[in-house]
C-alpha cells in the first residue's frame, strides 16, 4: 500500500475533501483530512466516514490509519 493510493481513494468518497497522508513503512500510515462533510459530526463519525472510503483495505492492506479530521473552519480557527 502507498500513500498516494490512500489519498486517492479517500478523495474519491470525500470529493470536496484536502487530504494529506504520510507513512514510509507501506502498512502505517497518518492522514489529515480536511471537509466540510464533518461539520456538525463528532470525531468517531468522521473517521468512520474516513474508513468507509478506504472499505476492506482498513486492517488488511492499512494495518493502521492514524486520522486527523478537521472542518474548514477548525483549520482556519487552529492556524490563527
Amino acid at each position: 500500500m502507498d500513500t498516494q493510493t490512500i489519498h486517492h481513494l479517500i478523495q474519491q468518497g470525500l470529493p470536496d475533501a484536502t487530504i494529506d497522508v504520510h507513512g514510509a513503512d507501506g502498512v502505517h500510515f497518518e492522514a489529515q483530512v480536511i471537509s466540510a462533510a464533518f461539520e456538525g459530526k463528532m470525531p468517531l463519525a468522521r473517521h468512520r466516514m474516513v474508513y468507509a472510503t478506504l472499505g476492506e483495505l482498513m486492517g488488511g492492506a492499512i494495518h493502521a490509519l492514524a486520522l486527523k479530521t478537521l472542518t474548514p473552519a477548525e483549520l482556519q480557527a487552529q492556524n490563527k
